[in-house]
């Protein structure tokens, strides 16, 4: 790889200095840019040599960041750099990023050793959940049944009150079901990370940091709570992951 000033290195995360990259990989960059390392000391940066004047941002982009650094994670421990981590040159990854911040570094992909990342997502069935809420509350049912039919601009105040309600239920049901999945899932001592809703339907949004050599346990506890769940809830379970809601380190120089 040249050090030029027409190009720079697009940094993905932070690997142990043994890391092997397959000479096929391609990350970040339209046409996409080959995936090498630079190693410094016991540490290793997995980076791209881009454009500089090429902006980056495209959902592909998006895409093939994650993806660099998910397989990566199911090898080997892995600090994820934010997306759109660019450091200047070659000398500058392995002084500025890697040298210079050493021991953090190891110190956090000893924690990682032998980890990564599950995303369990569960989403509602809108007509499923909706009946039971109502079935569960005589209140919402009567106000539902007594505005039914009725011209919406004669009925918006019952509509707005009955809409937040439903939504607060939502909220409670939600609740107690990503209990239920960090009930499900404590036999694995795992950490836990309990993400925000992104969708008003989200019945769980929870990631876990856990070791791979437990992810058929996980997967078959999961895999029980799906089948409960079944014509209520979908369910996904996402990994290994990098652990992007446990330990990613920032830009270089932030």
């Amino acid at each position: 790889m040249s050090d030029t000033a027409e190009t720079v290195f697009y940094v993905y995360g932070i690997a142990p200095a043994d890391i092997e990259t397959d000479p096929e990989s391609r990350g970040v960059g339209d046409p996409p840019a080959r995936v090498t390392t630079v190693r410094q000391g016991e540490l290793a940066a997995l980076v791209s040599e881009i454009p500089h004047d090429k902006p980056l941002g495209r959902p592909e982009d998006l895409t093939a960041h994650a993806a660099l650094l998910d397989a990566a994670a199911a090898e080997v421990p892995v600090l994820p750099l934010r997306f759109g981590a660019v450091v200047g040159s070659e000398d500058a990854v392995a002084e500025e990023l890697l040298e210079a911040n050493q021991d953090d570094f190891r110190a956090a992909l000893d924690q990682l050793d032998g980890k990564a990342e599950y995303v369990i997502r569960g989403r509602y069935v809108e007509q499923a959940i909706l009946d039971e809420i109502l079935g569960e509350n005589q209140e919402l049912a009567g106000l539902r049944e007594a505005i039914r039919g009725k011209p919406e601009d004669a009925t918006r105040n019952e509509r707005i009150a009955l809409g937040e309600k439903i939504n607060n239920a939502v909220a409670a049901k939600r609740e107690n079901d990503t209990k239920k999945v960090t009930d499900a899932l404590a036999p694995f001592e795992v950490q836990l990370s309990v993400r925000e809703p992104t969708h008003e339907e989200d019945a769980v949004q929870l990631a876990c940091l856990a070791d791979l050599a437990q992810q058929s346990g996980i997967e078959e506890a999961v895999g029980e709570l799906a089948r409960e769940w079944e014509g209520r809830v979908t369910v996904r379970l996402l990994g290994p992951l990098a652990a992007y809601d446990f330990v990613i380190t920032e830009r270089p120089g932030e």
